[in-house]
């Protein structure tokens, strides 16, 4: 029997006749023909034949000929046109990855490869690609690891798509810029060098493709009094455009636009002009704002009671108001644009672990890394749709990815190019990481379970408490070796731990593409779409686990494929089985409860925050988004984020209407919100 077989670059490697059996087997099911051992006995007369006729070693496309000559010569003609068919769609695979100049030998999807060569594959000085994905994660694996067996260990993580890092270390790792961390907050003092220091700041930081938060609370309100010139203050908003405007200039040349969150506590007098200063489509359009509220403010809401609005040039009582009209005003704007979110301060400053170092005031653009000023935290994900065994997780697997992972974060904090003193300095000295995970809605449908259950939160919760135990485990073995992260002393820790958090929850993106799998803790946006990759080219994406239960159950035509991607939901097709329609269930199926109870199930055993849209139809009562902030709160949550669909004229998601057939997605987006402000 042949031993090796020459792949189409080349390579020559071990042939496996499992593989043509597999492949039979899918244009079986894609048939409704009932398999049986028919697969294998086809397998098995294809590797008869490729022995009698072929000397030395076989070519792939040998094989495959053989394949449909046996299939049709064995009466399987219906089956044979579906390999073919397969073939050819594989073929045009290869043709659009050619077409992008790109080597891909990890076969992943068209998008995924069109995400990697547009942002991180190295390209040479004429912009042509000069590095495949195994490359890539080479030289990820090489500049993290700080000896050969992690650096394999990192590379078959890595290669295997069972963990992935964020964007800046994908990007950087390995060549002369070197910043790989994701997240920072810059502080804004109250005089016009702070502003524009903060400004610097943020480009340095930008550039190197890192996300930047700020809290603008400390700024004396507009029209309070600058002595030194004797006129008026612009306040927060008017600098925020500042801000907005250098973001802008940056991202004209970056790899990935830039991203700021703009945080005001709800105390400050102009606090009405930041909330509503996203009112007009297109202004501050690099920005996410957030109203940052304490417990103080809420329990007026709460009993619908005055509060205090504090200057904080000298912390006077400008005036009282009634909390109520603030909040109502949040809700108002967060249902008509999507802005602003809400960060519950005091719930992020409880679980602050360095509180003798100073308070958080602020967070990264997506909410999920509340940071200290100057601090910076490195995050990663790990893939859940990879650790489905019989139908069961398997934990010893995540266990050994939870270690290795976690060896990886820490060694980005050491490895890393920070774009200023003052952040490598307060990095090193807190040591934050973000070990988060995506294709949790992946995983759920897999185990046979609703997103919208108590089952899926209690999974969520087993799942989660699972990482926080083994990931602190690993980190604290690490401290006995490497020592403690130094402001450890005064810390809430009792036993000495290498990194002052360890967990987070991120919205991943990008690298969920790269990964093919759902985007963190979201749930699928569509069952079925149509993708918008390139400049008027776009193809059909289907959701795999459906794909291959329809195939399974017998319901599986293209025609339905299409159909689907109508509405990219399962709910008003007959021919579809009512079990399937309650396990694939959309983000825009889910009441927003679910939403936020998920999210609020997974924050319960998160370090840091959890990146969590709360979707509503366009249609929904302003009431119910009012519901979702109350109970975000109520459930400890440590800040919600609410898109109604259509609030934007502008989205990175459609669903299909009169305007458009189909549910269409641009390149980028894989779930959560569908508004490009999102730096996701």
């Amino acid at each position: 029997m042949a031993q090796k077989i020459r792949k189409r670059d080349g390579r020559i490697e071990d042939f496996d006749p499992s593989k043509i059996a597999k492949a039979v087997h899918k244009a079986f099911l894609a048939t409704r023909t009932q398999d049986g051992k028919k697969a294998e006995d086809i397998a098995d007369h294809v590797v008869e034949l490729i022995d009698v006729r072929i000397s030395g070693i076989p070519g792939i496309e040998d094989v495959q000929d053989i394949v449909e000559e046996v299939l049709i010569k064995n009466g399987y003609a219906a089956v044979a046109k579906a390999y073919i068919i397969y073939r050819e769609k594989r073929a045009q695979i290869r043709k659009a990855k050619e077409f992008m100049g790109v080597k891909d030998e990890l076969k992943l999807s068209v998008n995924a490869v069109r995400v990697l060569e547009r942002r991180y594959l190295l390209k040479d000085e004429d912009g042509n690609v000069v590095e495949s994905p195994l490359q890539l994660f080479r030289r990820i694996a090489k500049a993290v690891a700080l000896d050969p067996e992690s650096e394999e260990e990192f590379f078959k993580m890595l290669v295997n798509l069972e963990f992935l890092p964020n964007t800046p270390t994908l990007m950087n790792a390995g060549t002369d810029l070197g910043q790989l961390s994701a997240c920072f907050v810059i502080p804004v003092e109250d005089s016009l060098a702070s502003i524009f220091d903060a400004v610097k700041d943020m480009a340095l930081i930008q550039q190197s493709g890192g996300g930047t938060g700020f809290s603008f609370s400390h700024l004396r309100p507009a029209r309070d009094i600058v002595r030194s010139t004797k006129g008026v203050a612009s306040g927060p908003v008017s600098f925020m455009r500042v801000f907005d405007t250098a973001t802008d200039v940056i991202k004209q040349g970056g790899k990935r636009r830039g991203a700021n969150m703009g945080i005001l506590r709800a105390d400050h007098p102009d606090i009405i002009d930041f909330i509503i200063a996203k009112t007009k489509e297109g202004i501050f359009s690099n920005f996410n704002i957030s109203v940052a509220v304490d417990d103080k403010f809420m329990d007026a809401v709460r009993n619908d009671r005055e509060y205090e609005l504090i200057n904080p040039r000298n912390m006077e009582i400008v005036k009282k108001i009634r909390a109520r009209e603030i909040w109502d005003l949040i809700i108002t704007m967060a249902w008509r644009t999507g802005d602003p979110g809400v960060v519950f301060i005091d719930e992020i400053n409880r679980h602050n672990p360095t509180p003798h170092i100073g308070e958080i005031e602020s967070t990264n653009p997506c909410g999920e890394q509340p940071l200290l000023p100057y601090e910076s935290c490195n995050l990663g994900s790990i893939n859940l749709a990879k650790l489905v065994k019989d139908s069961s997780i398997d934990w010893e697997k995540l266990a050994n990815i939870i270690n290795i992972a976690v060896k990886f974060l820490d060694n980005v904090i050491d490895v890393n190019r920070y774009p200023l003193p003052r952040i490598d300095e307060i990095t090193r000295a807190n040591r934050k990481i973000g070990l988060g995970v995506m294709g949790f809605a992946d995983l759920l449908v897999q185990l046979g379970i609703p997103y919208n259950s108590e089952d899926a939160l209690r999974k969520a919760e087993e799942i989660m408490c699972f990482i926080q135990e083994k990931s602190h485990a690993v980190s604290e073995k690490r401290a006995l070796v490497h020592g403690a992260f130094p402001n450890f002393p005064g810390s809430i820790y009792e036993k000495p731990i290498r990194n002052s958090t360890v967990t987070t929850i991120a919205p991943t993106g990008t690298i969920s593409i790269i990964a093919g799998c759902s985007s963190g803790i979201e749930p699928f946006f569509a069952i079925s779409f149509v993708r918008n990759i390139m400049e008027g080219t776009k193809l059909i994406e289907a959701n795999p686990h459906f794909e291959a239960v329809a195939r399974e159950r017998g319901f599986y035509s293209e025609e339905l494929m299409m159909k689907i991607a109508r509405t990219g939901k399962l709910t008003e097709i007959e021919e579809i089985p009512d079990d399937v329609k309650r396990i694939f269930v959309t983000a825009f199926d889910i009441a927003p409860e679910w939403h936020v109870r998920m999210q609020a199930a997974f924050q319960k055993y998160t370090d840091n925050a959890v990146s969590k849209t709360i979707n509503f139809p366009n249609d929904v009562d302003i009431k119910e988004v009012e519901k979702a902030y109350m109970l975000a709160h109520e459930l400890k949550c440590k800040g919600i984020t609410v898109y109604r669909y259509g609030s934007k004229s502008l989205q990175v998601l459609y669903l299909g209407d009169s305007f458009s057939k189909y549910v269409s997605a641009d390149d980028e987006y894989s779930g959560g919100c569908p508004a490009p402000v999102c730096p996701v």
